[in-house]
Formats: structure tokens, sequence, C-alpha cells
């Protein structure tokens, strides 16, 4: 049976969203359930998401959701990609404010079933908790791109961008919770050219188009998201450990105590040459 999941993203700034939901488009053991957005102006979020799901002539509901954190100003600002929208046919309406009404009731709607796969910040997944304490333990598994446990990285963006929001998610009581932080991501890199010379897929061409203004400042793609995601399909590709994750709510750092008891995974290796072929297989192997 194909995994269902549900998809919680700020694609628009770093271009590895874009690249996450390709993956998940490709990827045939994917029942993609819906699609919400977070961070400053979610309806345009929401319209590159459409972009690719208009590619992959699919059909996916896309749910506009929190715009601002939980407490505190926002961090991230709008997403320079909604320039590419110019570009391409995308949706323009959407339901405003039902994004965490349809996590909820989809979610209820296949108890035991739904992977919550969240690449944001994690406010419209903290307000999910708040409002149905009882989604956790509803879920599959709850798979985060977030964090930071080994080395010198600093507070993680996802993180930092709504710390109070992360830090009640991590208090749920999921039956799985995983993350996936810059420990291991940063090992997952392509230069721009290299990259840009591998997206002649057609659910790529948007995304080459979109990382525009990524490439413009920065030259290489880091596949953060797009990591989190196949490790659900293919989870040879990290390997994880147990313990606990606190984050501090000043900054959002996140900080581990391994515990065999622990209600938290983490992924503590990669394989960044297995991850780099397994993209590429699934990607280019859509229809």
């Amino acid at each position: 049976m194909a995994e269902r999941v549900l998809l919680d993203t700020d694609i628009g700034n770093d271009i590895d969203d874009a690249v996450c939901l390709a993956y998940l488009l490709a990827q045939p053991e994917c029942d993609l359930l819906g699609i919400t957005t977070v961070t400053a102006a979610p309806v345009d979020r929401a319209s590159l998401a459409s972009v690719l799901c208009r590619v992959a002539d699919r059909s996916v509901p896309i749910l506009p959701g929190a715009g601002v954190p939980l407490v505190g100003p926002p961090v991230q600002k709008p997403p320079p990609q909604a320039a590419a929208l110019a570009r391409w046919p995308h949706d323009e309406v959407f339901p405003v404010g039902e994004a965490v009404e349809f996590m909820r009731r989809t979610i209820r709607a296949h108890p035991g079933e739904v992977t919550l796969l969240a690449i944001g910040p994690l406010t419209n997944v903290a307000l999910l908790f708040a409002v149905d304490p009882v989604i956790p333990s509803l879920l599959r598994r709850l798979v985060l791109m977030g964090g930071a446990f080994a080395g010198d990285h600093g507070p993680e963006w996802n993180i930092h961008n709504d710390p109070y929001a992360a830090a009640r998610v991590y208090a749920g009581s999921a039956r799985v919770h995983r993350s996936v932080g810059l420990d291991v991501t940063t090992q997952v890199r392509m230069d721009a050219p290299e990259f840009l010379s591998r997206c002649d897929h057609p659910l790529l061409r948007p995304v080459a188009d979109m990382a525009a203004s990524w490439f413009a400042e920065r030259p290489e793609v880091t596949f953060h998201d797009p990591l989190a995601a196949a490790a659900i399909f293919a989870p040879e590709l990290c390997g994880f450990a147990r313990g606990e994750v606190s984050v501090d709510t000043a900054d959002g750092g996140t900080s581990w105590r391994a515990a065999i008891d622990g209600p938290h995974e983490v992924a503590d290796t990669v394989d960044p040459q297995a991850f780099i072929g397994h993209f590429f297989a699934t990607v280019n192997g859509a229809a």
C-alpha cells in the first residue's frame, strides 16, 4: 500500500522545498493527501506548490496555513521564488483559514496511516496538536526536517522561525517522531551547475526556474528537505538514534540526549551518494 503523506512546507525561500515536492510527486509509493503552507505569504507559497502539481498533472488539495509564528515577530521573508509564478500556470484561489482543520480531518479519516512530513516552521503542526491533542497518537509517524543535534551548526532555520511551536510539537506524543537535522542534511550537497544540468525532467524544470533567486546568492543546493522525505521511502539512507530533543524557545536551538526509551528519533548517519542516486532515479523514473 502506498504511503499516505501530508506535506507542510514553507516552499519559496530555500529551493529544497520545491525539490522535495517534486520528489514526492514522482515517488510511486507516495499517496500525497494534501499540502499546507506556512510562514510569510502562505498564499504565494500555495501557488508555488500548485505549479509543480499542475506539471505533474496531479490534483492535490493545497491550503495556505499560518503566516506568522505563535509568538514574536515574523523572521522569514515572503518567498522570492514567487517571481517564477509569472512564467508557469498556477492556482490563485485557495481555501484560506482551513489548513489546520484539513490536516485534522485527514488524519482522523486515516488513523494510524498518515505520515505528517513537516519541512518548514512548525506553526501549523503546533496549532493542529493544540486543537486536537489526540492527533499525534493517530499519526503513523511525524517526520521533521529540523534541528541540529551534533556539531556546531547553531539554531536550525525551521526551528528558529517559531521555537515556541517547535517546543510544543516536540512535547507531543507521536508514536514515531523523527527529525532529520543539519548534522546529516549538510552532508548532501550539489553545486548549482551540476544540479541545473540534471533538471531535464519536466517536474524539475519549474524547480530550476524557481531556483534562480536562490542560486543568485548561493553556489549550491543542500538537500535538507528531500533527504527527510526520501528517508520515509528508502529508510536505508539514514540511521536513526533514539533519545529526547529539547528546544530553546529563546532562539530555536535544539539539544539532544540519547536515551533508549526516549520519545524522539534523530538521524545520525547518512549515505550521500545513495541519496543522490535514489533521488534522481525516482524523479527521472516518473511518467
